[in-house]
């Protein structure tokens, strides 16, 4: 039988209240709790952190605090990605951000779902989809990316989008729920 992690990790329905899904959200806030606290110009131990925090990390990146991180053990990051004030991460279910991205203030990236009706609801049972954003993204503040979304290469997302459905690559679209308006310009 898989665990509870296995089980998030691969899509599945699995306990919320799992005792070792537990003490990785505990040990990972922990950690965000303490980069949340650290002078701006201790970088060196805010690097890390960060290591600490998330399955992979690139070189470059650079996080405004504060931060808010469900597991941070399911993202891989890449190199040079800038991610502005009050970042909130549920990460029960893989996810990716490219190399070379920006991602404006409040922007929330959920994959956890939880079941419609409320008698499994209360038998904390869940269950995610990975997120997976591309290279030279651009996601403008306010923004919620839900479960199972990806973005493709050059996308940008408009402020205060909710993106519900996949975005291609060089795109730029908007709304609620986020919409395609056209093709990034040429560069």
């Amino acid at each position: 039988m898989s665990s509870a992690l296995e089980q998030m990790r691969a899509g599945q329905r699995y306990n919320i209240n799992d005792p070792q899904l537990v003490e990785i959200r505990d040990t990972t806030r922990d950690r965000t709790a303490l980069y949340n606290q650290l002078p701006r110009r201790e970088r060196e131990q805010q690097r890390k952190l960060l290591a600490l925090i998330f399955g992979q990390i690139g070189e470059d990146v650079h996080m405004e605090k504060s931060i808010h991180i469900d597991y941070g053990i399911n993202t891989r990051i890449g190199s040079h990605v800038f991610i502005n004030f009050n970042f909130t991460l549920l990460d029960c279910a893989p996810v990716s951000i490219g190399n070379h991205v920006f991602i404006g203030p409040n922007v929330q990236l959920y994959t956890a779902h939880h079941p419609l009706d409320a008698t499994t609801r209360k038998q904390h049972i869940g269950f995610a989809e990975p997120i997976n954003i591309g290279n030279d993204v651009w996601i403008g503040g306010n923004c919620v990316i839900l479960p199972g979304v990806n973005i493709g290469d050059g996308a940008v997302i408009g402020a205060g989008s909710v993106v519900t459905k996949d975005i291609p690559s060089n795109s730029i679209a908007v709304g609620n729920p986020c919409r395609v308006q056209k093709s990034c310009p040429s560069s």
